[in-house]
């Protein structure tokens, strides 16, 4: 959001922001929500930070704030070992199964909520992301005051990744091998899919021998890693979703996807020293 929430972080949690249709505020939070209840609690507060009341009529458009009730969620049995802190960034050792921010039913068990409660730093934020299926090196930004320099790294491609992974088949085309191609995500639908039109997503891939590759991408688009190879012939191993999508029990962590992200080099935008940070996860290989 443009500007500072109303709310502080509780317990490594934003407050929610929505997007009012208009009208008395506790009318629609029990129309919308059944959580009208959450008003009459002065739980609610506006972009100004004054507490909504059951008699507040805001217009279309406007903004209130409210932490959210928890789901249930299921544990992440992993640890989220750090690679590197200062003053200004974080980065660690993402484990599988672990998404990176809150979204959908993934909310505590997350990277940034675990990461904002373990390290007691509530204004930390993500530079970039990762799929929760996608081990590996994540930096986070400690501070507000710097979280544009680093992000405006990841959104602008300066930043150098590689990945490692694991997959079964027989190339389709001789490596090494760049992929152009334009690829789209849909709001609920599981799989990404290519498309005719202009290339938005661009990855190097290359052997290193057997069942490994490195896949070097200079964009970012949701899935392109795990799309690219199964166009290729060569799906990850352990993924849920390519070639076919795979039923997988929230509490089942006995497969994971076969993919790391291995380093991430770029100059840092603080200091112009070059920064690198390299995953200490092994890929297990294949039997």
């Amino acid at each position: 959001m443009s500007r500072r929430a109303p709310l502080p972080v509780r317990d490594g949690l934003g407050p929610a922001r929505v997007r009012l249709h208009g009208g008395s505020v506790y009318d629609e939070f029990e129309r919308r929500w059944g959580a009208g209840a959450k008003v009459l609690a002065g739980e609610v507060v506006c972009a100004s930070g004054a507490v909504v009341t059951p008699a507040t009529v805001l217009p279309a458009g406007a903004h209130v704030f409210f932490y959210r009730e928890l789901p249930d969620e299921v544990e992440v049995p992993f640890d989220i070992p750090v690679l590197y802190r200062d003053d200004d960034i974080v980065v660690v050792d993402k484990p599988h199964f672990l998404a990176t921010m809150p979204r959908g039913r993934h909310v505590a068990q997350t990277a940034l909520v675990r990461l904002r409660r373990s390290l007691r730093l509530p204004e930390l934020s993500p530079a970039h992301r990762l799929d929760r299926l996608t081990a590996g090196v994540l930096l986070f930004t400690v501070r507000r005051e710097v979280r544009g320099a680093y992000q405006s790294l990841f959104a602008r491609g300066q930043v150098h990744k590689t990945y490692h992974a694991v997959a079964q088949g027989v190339p389709t085309v001789e490596l090494p091998v760049t992929v152009r191609n334009r690829i789209v995500k849909r709001r609920g639908v599981l799989q990404a899919v290519v498309e005719t039109g202009e290339p938005n997503a661009e990855k190097l891939v290359e052997s290193l021998g057997g069942e490994r590759y490195r896949l070097t991408s200079s964009t970012g688009r949701t899935h392109q890693l795990r799309v690219h190879m199964c166009g290729l012939g060569v799906p990850i191993c352990g993924d849920p979703l390519y070639p076919d999508v795979i039923d997988v029990a929230p509490e089942d962590f006995s497969s994971p996807l076969q993919l790391v992200a291995y380093s991430l080099e770029f100059e840092d935008p603080l200091t112009g020293q070059p920064r690198r940070f390299v995953s200490e996860r092994e890929l297990p290989g294949v039997e």
